[in-house]
């Protein structure tokens, strides 16, 4: 068995952990990404890059590269009232350009960009189709993982500190024998592409609510067609596929009856993907030698789309608070549990309110009772439209928004994806 070295191995090539990976490289640590994927196209991951991560892009000199990527805008956030209007929540607008949307963009193109980037300094490497199978420990310290690549080579990196960024089913979260706390989660997602044809490409993006029952629909614009959510009870899944796409399709077009002229692009039900919905987040993200962040420590629930833009925020907090003692090759537990302290608070803030508002859009759909946000709140939305500034900037900076380190910015510059 082959066994290599590294400064900080992180397992994980996603937000978090290809966003970390850049930041400790420009600090002058040593640092390997492992990805057990060949390249990061894949379809149904989070895409919604918020203000707060578009910002942190410019502030790492990436801003125009990344504008340069296809996407579109998200420029408000609207949901469904009890009566079947819809209400706007958050306006965008009301928050300091040029950081007044959400930017839908393939999340493999922004990995990519992040790649690139991150590929321009020396001490940082890239190690696609090699995934982290356990950890190596010395006594109760890990020192490293255990991997095996796409060919089925096995070997060990050692490392002096590892950083699990592999999401919410997370290896080295089992093999640290870390187990987060779960929170009900009333339903699952069901995701699919219906074509965009030309005429309504000049129609601005936004995510348009439906809600019937326990039924909920999410149509989020890309440049040529439309990703769109189907939402109902969790565990629903070998029932909607036992009765098969054609049922499937009366219930889309129930919700969108103006989708009745593509449903037939749906052609079996491989065609729609289920997101097994989870909630949760670690009492502990560590232990002497490993980090977790990312999905890996809080799995989030897709309200609001705040998924990828949280992870990144460990992702900066991590690097900002650890490089400094990784340059010293003196990491201590207490080194990581500054990261927790940090990073906790707002997560346990942003889950809260995931969960009110899964209480509201969904368990009232559940019990009968006409989904939708409080009155009240309502109420207070009609009559001062300026309330609506504060949802947008909770979900487009967070409670907690992390700035790009000085070791790690740049002056603005044009990097090809």
């Amino acid at each position: 068995m082959t066994v290599e070295k590294t400064g900080v191995l992180v397992c994980g090539g996603g937000p978090a952990g290809m966003m970390l990976g850049l930041l400790l490289a420009r600090a002058g640590v040593e640092v390997t990404v492992l990805e057990k994927h060949g390249d990061f196209l894949r379809d149904f991951r989070g895409d919604t890059v918020h203000p707060a991560t578009i910002r942190l892009m410019d502030e790492l000199g990436l801003g125009e590269a990344f504008r340069a990527l296809p996407q579109s805008r998200l420029g408000n956030v609207s949901l469904p009232t009890p009566d079947g209007d819809l209400v706007t929540l958050g306006d965008f607008a009301t928050l300091p350009a040029p950081y007044d949307h959400i930017a839908m963009v393939p999340q493999w193109d922004l990995l990519n960009l992040l790649a690139k980037a991150a590929g321009e300094e020396p001490g940082f490497t890239l190690r696609m189709e090699t995934e982290a199978t356990g950890l190596v420990r010395d006594g109760d310290r890990v020192v490293g993982v255990r991997y095996r690549t796409e060919d089925g080579r096995e070997g060990e990196i050692r490392a002096e500190l590892t950083v699990g960024c592999d999401g919410r089913h997370s290896t080295l979260r089992r093999e640290a024998r870390l187990t987060p706390r779960e929170f009900r989660v009333p339903f699952d997602v069901w995701w699919f592409r219906l074509p965009r044809p030309p005429a309504e490409r000049s129609v601005p993006a936004g995510v348009t609510p439906v809600a019937r029952g326990s039924e909920l629909l999410l149509c989020l614009t890309r440049p040529d067609y439309y990703q769109v959510a189907y939402l109902t009870a969790k565990g629903s899944d070998a029932r909607l596929r036992r009765e098969g796409v054609e049922r499937f399709r009366e219930r889309i077009v129930r919700l969108r009856p103006d989708f009745a002229d593509r449903v037939d692009q749906l052609a079996s039900m491989d065609d729609v993907h289920v997101l097994d919905v989870k909630l949760n987040r670690l009492r502990r993200w560590y232990r002497d030698g490993l980090l977790l962040i990312g999905d890996a420590a809080h799995a989030m629930s897709p309200a609001g789309g705040v998924g990828i833009n949280l992870a990144i925020q460990d992702a900066v907090a991590a690097a900002a608070l650890l490089a400094g003692p990784l340059r010293r090759h003196a990491v201590t537990v207490a080194d990581l549990a500054a990261v927790q302290r940090r990073r906790q608070p707002p997560t346990v803030i942003v889950q809260g309110a995931q969960r009110l508002l899964q209480r509201a859009m969904f368990d009232m759909g559940a019990t009968g009772r006409r989904p939708g946000p409080p009155r009240s709140l309502l109420l207070l939305l009609r009559a001062f439209p300026w309330l609506r500034a504060i949802p947008a900037r909770f979900v487009g900076f967070g409670p907690r928004p992390e700035h790009a380190p000085a070791f790690a910015r740049r002056s603005p510059r044009l990097t090809s994806p």
